[in-house]
């Protein structure tokens, strides 16, 4: 511990080191239940890129793992620590570096919070769509390093999608540069969405270049009630098979909307099964909500209500937001699924997981991202009880394998971290499983990068 502490400060200022106990702890876990977490030997706060390069040189030569962070506000367990190791905590790195309306792109370091972006980008008519729940805090290299989504995926897509290059510090120290800044280019092996989701187990992101939109029009929403998950999901099936493309999609089910009423007290319909959320930025969003409000009715809506204003519409999209934290004032601890099936798959999803919350006598909530067929059913159940929380486990586990039965795959945008490792080999079978391994090896080659997480 002295002598890694002694080689750290020789390329760190004072301040970025952390050891005092009490501290460190708070930063040895992510948002994730059921997941294990080490005790850090010391949490490193770098501002600059030669910084993260001194730290992996250092851990390189002591053989000190490096557990990479972002907020924590990960739900798989990515972040969490590993007993003495060094917790490489990204958020001061946080400088919007350039912003390029003619090029469309933004220049950032890890740190950047995703709201902070969307703001920034906004003043100059643009506009950073991934969006996820935790936009408010989480950061733009949390999102890479688990290939994030959010609300507005269905229409413009997930981050993947937006990452155009990097700059990324190995685990021997060297800085790697991918991808580009122009709007074409297939130069190469694709390095900059092979990092993309790679929850830190292959390098430290340290720049991105990120894609940018124009700022879209003001959209507006609709709400559509439903007697079931089973009327809902034919409505979204309708709506997606007549070539609508809303801006977003998203259902709550009871349980959910129970549950942000009783937070909020948001005077949603919680009598109701199901409630769709439907929206669009077009240049005339009226006549496109006109036409899904006549296709939910066909489906067997009991109730459907168009949004007038903007205030209107952000106040039922501030009810989805919340749906997360609500769920988890059901109970004392909450373990968050996100199962993604075709959305032909949607309805015996929604039904299959209502099953598994009977057989365990659970609470179950389902929130989730419709238009891309990405649930996220909500285990609550009470931390304190043993049984309980083993049969939290056992339906957890049970909905992921329901996923995989209906074509889908164990993670839509929370990544895998400790979480769901064991369930990675299951989806990717024997030979892929040979390669991720072999692309590991050759980046990591000492296993130091987060090690114990998706392999």
């Amino acid at each position: 511990m002295n002598g890694l502490l002694e080689e750290l400060r020789a390329g760190l200022p004072a301040e970025a080191l952390i050891t005092d106990p009490d501290i460190t702890a708070s930063y040895a876990h992510d948002m994730a239940s059921f997941c294990d977490a080490g005790t850090p030997a010391v949490v490193v706060l770098p501002r600059t890129v030669e910084q993260v390069q001194h730290v992996m040189r250092t851990a390189t030569a002591l053989r000190v793992p490096v557990v990479p962070q972002g907020a924590r506000t990960g739900l798989s367990g990515a972040a969490n620590a590993s007993d003495g190791c060094i917790v490489l905590s990204l958020v001061k790195m946080d400088r919007i570096l350039e912003i390029s309306p003619v090029d469309r792109i933004a220049v950032v370091e890890p740190g950047v919070v995703n709201a902070a972006l969307s703001r920034a980008v906004d003043e100059h008519g643009l506009s950073y769509p991934p969006d996820p729940s935790s936009w408010e805090t989480c950061t733009i290299g949390g999102n890479i390093g688990t290939a994030s989504g959010g609300l507005c995926c269905v229409k413009y897509g997930v981050t993947a999608e937006y990452v155009l290059g990097l700059e990324v510090v190995l685990a021997d120290g060297r800085l790697l540069s991918t991808g580009r800044r122009t709007a074409k280019g297939v130069a190469g092996y694709d390095l900059t969405r092979l990092f993309v989701g790679s929850e830190g187990s292959l390098g430290i992101v340290v720049k991105a270049v990120l894609a940018l939109k124009p700022r879209p029009p003001q959209q507006l929403v609709l709400a559509a009630e439903f007697p079931s998950a089973a009327t809902a999901c034919d409505a979204i099936c309708r709506i997606m098979e007549r070539g609508h493309t809303p801006s977003l999609l998203e259902l709550m089910d009871r349980t959910t909307i129970q549950a942000v009423n009783r937070m909020a007290n948001m005077g949603l319909p919680d009598t109701t099964e199901a409630l769709l959320l439907a929206a669009f930025d077009t240049p005339d969003p009226s006549a496109d909500l006109a036409a899904v409000a006549g296709l939910c009715t066909a489906a067997g809506a009991t109730d459907v209500v168009p949004a007038e204003d903007a205030a209107e519409s952000e106040m039922l999209l501030r009810a989805r937001r919340m749906s997360l934290t609500a769920l988890e004032t059901v109970k004392s601890a909450t373990m968050i699924d996100d199962v993604c099936v075709p959305r032909s798959k949607l309805g015996a999803m929604l039904e299959g997981t209502a099953a598994v919350a009977e057989k365990y006598g659970l609470t179950i909530g389902v929130c989730a991202h419709a238009g891309d067929g990405n649930t996220h059913p909500v285990v609550c159940f009470d931390h304190t009880d043993a049984d309980e929380s083993r049969r939290a486990r056992e339906s957890f586990d049970e909905i992921m394998a329901l996923g995989l039965e209906l074509g889908g795959t164990i993670t839509g945008e929370h990544g895998v971290g400790v979480l769901k490792k064991e369930w990675l080999a299951r989806e990717l079978g024997e030979v892929s499983v040979e390669l991720h391994r072999g692309i590991k090896q050759a980046f990591d080659p000492l296993g130091l990068l987060n090690p114990g997480k998706v392999f």
